[in-house]
């Protein structure tokens, strides 16, 4: 068995802020979608918070970053079909759905700032 100390990483890191205020962006977009609102000051918000992740994401042990980048390109992935299936439908079709996708992307927002206990 070999060691790897936690200051070690192998890999191309993800920008974690960086990726976190995209999804948020995301999100803001679906629930445009959805009818609900959305908050530009929470938007401008998310901005101070990136650097802010990206340094605890930094100073994580090497098992919390992959698994945020895992949980973060996961999401990514189904978060896109998701609004592609949205667009496709079509506008009054949507707003449920939407309202649904809305939903799981908090929840996927909210475990992944829980890994990095922010």
């Amino acid at each position: 068995m070999t060691h790897q100390s936690h200051g070690q990483f192998t890999g191309a890191p993800l920008d974690a802020g960086r990726q976190i205020a995209q999804l948020r962006h995301v999100l803001g977009l679906v629930e445009e979608l959805a009818g609900r609102g959305s908050d530009r000051a929470c938007r401008d918000s998310a901005l101070d918070e990136g650097a802010q992740i990206s340094s605890i994401y930094g100073n994580a042990l090497p098992i919390i970053r992959r698994r945020f980048d895992a949980l973060a390109c996961e999401t990514v992935a189904w978060s896109a079909v998701g609004v592609e299936a949205l667009l496709a439908a079509g506008e009054p079709r949507s707003a449920a759905a939407a309202r649904q996708l809305a939903n799981e992307l908090q929840r996927s927002l909210a475990d992944l700032l829980k890994l990095l206990r922010v």
